[in-house]
């Protein structure tokens, strides 16, 4: 184990974001059972099937989601020294626009307290956050001066953005004034999918009740973060904000395997300028923008999908560490390591076998070195 190791992609649902979700009644909400059984947490729009019982729809959520010295414990139990925690999905999007501002300051207060809280004992910082934005508000002015308002909270790195942006997607041009924040702030932005694809991709919604999560999880959530990222590249926001920094989650979805495809599908499209049509179409290569602005966490649970985000990166320096907590704990009370992160630590150690210096690099060195982490 290196003397560091970093956690990137955990989560934490503050416990005023909690209250707002037990008192809602539709997608996104809380269910507390009448029993006092564990609570349900219903984020995706297929878990709130009326055919199935309440008490059994979306997944048990209990403190671990909430409770941050449930999340210290965590780290001491994985070796995990420091962590920058984030709002989990579906962050602040379902919010009308006149409460989304109040709620996002709220809940950056809230994480900031958070770190400033865990920080207290010992000269190494053990929490820092990503900052929640009020996307929902269709006001880009307003959320631009909330960006620049970020690095006056300590232990803010950075944001977590979902694809949806202001609600039509990442290459939506009223973004421009966000993206040009981000770039001038120079925070990270940690992009997270939510809404996967429609039921449609996967034969309709019995066939993704029939298998739970596994389809809109493993599937629809990395082709969401991969066409989200690939309109970003063909609308030309790395071509207007050159320093723009961006985290994509879960090894960047299926981008790494579908770079080359890409690449080779605008080179050949017709309706852009270069090949006589009308379309700007991007000015730099999906390699180039992988190595400049892109940067990957190590949440793919498997060597193949590890490795492949290292090729396409360019090396090890742009790949860190995560585990994605509180989500896939492990199933059996027995257990006290979680599966899901012992199998991330494996995957790791397998796809730099005798390399130390990178793999120390992957676990702690590259975040601490990107995201500031002093």
């Amino acid at each position: 184990m290196p003397d560091y190791v970093v956690d990137v992609h955990t989560h934490v649902y503050p416990p005023a974001y909690m209250a707002m979700l037990r008192a809602r009644k539709t997608v996104p909400y809380i269910h507390d059972p009448a029993d006092k059984g564990t609570p349900r947490l219903i984020i995706l729009s297929s878990d709130d099937d009326p055919s199935i019982p309440i008490d059994k729809r979306g997944r048990p959520v209990d403190s671990s989601y909430s409770d941050i010295n449930v999340k210290l414990k965590f780290m001491s139990q994985h070796g995990i020294d420091c962590s920058v925690i984030s709002l989990a999905n579906p962050w602040l999007d379902f919010l009308p626009e006149s409460e989304a501002v109040e709620w996002a300051s709220r809940i950056n207060d809230n994480l900031e307290a958070l770190c400033v809280s865990a920080n207290q004992e010992g000269e190494k910082k053990k929490l820092f956050a990503f900052a929640t934005l009020p996307l929902s508000s269709a006001n880009p002015p307003r959320i631009a001066d909330e960006i620049k308002a970020l690095p006056s909270l300590p232990h803010i790195r950075g944001v977590i953005m979902g694809t949806s942006g202001l609600g039509i997607g990442l290459d939506d041009p009223r973004l421009d004034e966000i993206w040009k924040a981000l770039e001038e702030t120079q925070l990270v932005i940690f992009l997270h999918p939510h809404y996967g694809l429609p039921d449609e991709a996967f034969g309709g919604p019995e066939v993704t009740n029939r298998y739970g999560h596994v389809l809109p999880l493993a599937l629809g959530f990395p082709l969401e973060t991969t066409i989200a990222v690939t309109r970003m590249l063909l609308s030309g926001v790395f071509d207007r904000f050159p320093k723009l920094q961006v985290l994509l989650a879960h090894s960047g979805g299926t981008l790494p395997f579908l770079a080359g495809r890409i690449e080779s599908c605008i080179l050949h499209e017709r309706k852009f300028t270069a090949n006589g049509g009308t379309v700007p179409g991007p000015q730099r290569s999906v390699w180039d923008v992988l190595k400049t602005n892109i940067y990957l966490d190590a949440v793919v649970y498997g060597t193949a999908g590890l490795k492949a985000a290292v090729e396409a990166g360019g090396g090890s320096d742009r790949l860190m560490f995560g585990t994605d907590h509180p989500f896939f704990p492990p199933l059996s009370d027995d257990e006290t390591e979680w599966p899901s992160v012992t199998t991330n630590y494996k995957a790791i150690a397998d796809s730099f076998d005798g390399d130390q210096v990178s793999a120390a690099a992957v676990l702690g060195g590259n975040a601490v070195r990107i995201l500031n982490l002093q």
